[in-house]
């Protein structure tokens, strides 16, 4: 049977997959140069906002499929983290502030209607990835944690050099979602080494990975087709 990876080289073969992220899509290059119209930002905030709703969905699946109790406790407070603890609270209630901020109402959000088929699939198949796989493949595809907050911290500062129309109080996701995310990612990639003992496991994780990066890029390119297609 194949030796596993050193942890040292797990991660290193994990951490590799950051050029895989969506921090280079040209929807998102477009964002961070000023040069999304209003519509298109719009647009962009609906479909996220389908994203946003259902990553509790995909933690609680965590949750039910995970026999480790030490796990389950630290995994519970992300779901507690999005969704808030009363109402007008959490990361959900944040990311609709955002959806405001630039021009949506809260109704039209909710709603759905603005949710594109490509996005609601990408979406969808994630939440069913977490279901049936293994938790740890499911705790392991969160992994893009890695390298959400350096992207996340220059989305802020350029949204609000590029975007001065969009009032402060919608950037709260990102301020927010700045203190927590560097934390996260350490404490899920502490998970993610000590549960996967073999290379059998080592690679599904890699790969499950590799599958949540695809998920990301597929929400961009379907709301990056849209938007440059619409009038």
């Amino acid at each position: 049977m194949p030796e596993p990876l050193p942890a040292e080289d797990f991660i290193a073969r994990m951490r590799s997959l950051k050029d895989r992220y969506w921090h280079d899509h040209p929807f998102h290059l477009r964002l961070h140069a000023g040069e999304l119209e209003p519509r298109e930002l719009r647009l962009w905030a609906a479909n996220r906002w389908y994203y946003q709703r259902r990553i509790p969905q995909k933690d609680a699946a965590i949750l039910a499929n995970c026999p480790d109790l030490d796990v389950r406790r630290r995994w519970r407070e992300r779901i507690v983290w999005h969704d808030g603890t009363h109402q007008g609270e959490g990361g959900a209630e944040n990311w609709l502030r955002l959806a405001e901020a630039v021009g949506l109402t809260r109704e039209e959000v909710l709603d759905e209607r603005h949710v594109l088929p490509g996005t609601r699939f990408a979406v969808d198949a994630y939440v069913t990835f977490a279901r049936a796989r293994p938790w740890v493949e499911a705790v392991a595809s969160g992994l893009t944690e890695m390298f959400s907050g350096a992207l996340m911290a220059r989305r802020l500062a350029d949204m609000r050099s590029h975007y001065p129309w969009i009032a402060e109080e919608g950037f709260a996701y990102f301020t927010s979602r700045l203190e927590v995310v560097s934390d996260e990612g350490k404490s899920t990639l502490d998970i993610v080494v000590r549960n996967c003992p073999t290379l059998e496991r080592q690679e599904a994780a890699i790969a499950a990975l590799e599958f949540k990066c695809d998920v990301l890029r597929s929400i961009l390119d379907t709301v990056d087709y849209y938007a440059r297609k619409s009038p």
